[in-house]
């Protein structure tokens, strides 16, 4: 079955059950910025579903801290935060020796490693042995660490997967460098093996897309069987068409957290350099912060330099906006776990021209054209048919809306979440 008809057919059958039993939920995070990558986005928006379902809602949170709504608690469980120090070798306290979550976080940042999900974990699990009465299930955002095993035994765990880390380190690897670099990507990535230890454990997982299942299947051997695959929502508010707002003859619009192989900006500047010289209106914003890097010596060496803006910082509104003036939004990422950018650009009546990488072909469907992932001229050839033909744009586009519109929805994925929580809980207590 689909990712389209399961999600489908468990609303319908949701609709026909009996109303969602408020439970006091404690949705965890170790890191929840809503305004770096799509962890913080997740927890506000699932937060505030739950909430309007009816359960009483808290958030753990390592820093930086989430934005919540109203009326939802925010439990700050404070990391070392060491990527801040000038000097983390020198971050360590006397007090931090009574704490193994401090002392293992400033070890492994110290020798390469990212400690930060352990520490989190443990942090958690210290909290959760003083005020663990206080809440009926756990929901955790992909933490993924070797505690929640433990956790679990005391309060029912559910996970949120998205996609799994040990793909970023297969790209990572394949970038090359030098045998020391490689030796340091691997130890950076040292915590994969404990997500797969603990995913496969694990009894209840939500996953936001059929490929976020299937690739944590392949990769941490997991039990599909154990999976529950709910598309994530989108701000409908925010992210919608705007009659008033009319695309830009060769505007193209792309969204870059990180100059990484796994994101596919490398595939995009090389097909933008394919299409560029014959249309001299093709352009690239970036929202993103571009730095010395590989995209900007591909963009150097193309010549293309003056083709290219870039915009950080900007409010959803402001991204809501740019998408609306967008001819093209391109998603050229390797893989996603759902793709929160080509699900927005499509809700604002975008023309999306996307990779085949993970669940990008799920999310965009028949709304969009979608081109193999990693290869330059294959999207090239997108962004060429939709560059020298708008009116093909504009019919995507008011398509890709009506999807967006129909598919993403938070309340959906927020029920997908309580039924599990009344799975786990009616396993444990019959009378639950």
């Amino acid at each position: 079955m689909d990712a389209d008809t399961a999600v489908q057919d468990y609303a319908e059958a949701s609709v026909r059950e009996d109303r969602i039993r408020p439970l006091r939920v404690l949705v965890t995070g170790y890191r929840s910025n809503p305004h770096v990558g799509g962890q913080g986005v997740y927890i506000r928006e699932l937060t505030r579903s739950l909430r309007d379902l009816g359960h009483n809602v808290s958030v753990a949170s390592g820093p930086p801290y989430p934005e919540l709504d109203d009326g939802i608690e925010l439990i700050k469980l404070p990391s070392l935060d060491l990527f801040a120090e000038d000097n983390a070798f020198m971050a360590l306290r006397l007090r931090h020796l009574t704490s193994w979550a401090d002392l293992s976080e400033w070890l492994s940042h110290n020798s390469g490693a990212f400690g930060e999900l352990y520490a989190f974990s443990r942090r958690l699990e210290r909290f959760l042995a003083r005020e663990g009465d206080r809440f009926d299930v756990i929901h955790d955002n992909q933490t993924l660490a070797t505690p929640f095993l433990r956790i679990n035994r005391r309060v029912p765990v559910i996970t949120t997967v998205h996609h799994p880390i040990a793909i970023d380190r297969e790209y990572a690897l394949a970038a090359g460098g030098k045998w020391w670099e490689r030796a340091l990507t691997r130890r950076w990535y040292h915590f994969i093996g404990m997500q797969a230890r603990t995913a496969r454990q694990l009894p209840r997982l939500l996953a936001v897309s059929q490929a976020a299942s299937d690739s944590h299947a392949d990769h941490y051997g997991i039990d599909t069987d154990r999976v529950r695959v709910a598309f994530n929502g989108i701000d409908h508010d925010i992210f919608h068409p705007d009659a008033a707002a009319k695309p830009e003859p060769g505007l193209i619009v792309t969204t870059a957290s990180a100059d990484a192989p796994i994101k596919g900006l490398d595939v995009l500047i090389d097909a933008l350099a394919r299409v560029a010289a014959a249309r001299p209106l093709a352009r690239l914003h970036i929202i993103g912060t571009l730095r010395d890097g590989p995209a900007k010596q591909a963009l150097a060496a193309h010549g293309l330099s003056n083709r290219v803006t870039t915009s950080s910082g900007l409010t959803r509104e402001a991204i809501a906006q740019l998408y609306r003036r967008a001819h093209i939004v391109a998603c050229p990422a390797r893989f996603e776990g759902f793709g929160f950018p080509a699900a927005e650009a499509m809700a604002c009546g975008a023309a999306v021209a996307a990779s085949n990488g993970g669940a990008l072909p799920e999310v965009v469907g028949d709304a969009g054209l979608i081109s193999t992932a990693g290869d330059a001229a294959s999207l090239a050839n997108d962004l060429a048919r939709l560059l020298d033909n708008p009116e093909e744009a504009q019919r995507l586009g008011a398509r890709a809306a009506i999807r967006a519109r129909e598919e993403f929805n938070w309340s959906r994925h927020a029920l997908a979440a309580s039924r599990l929580y009344a799975e786990a809980l009616a396993e444990r207590s019959p009378n639950a």
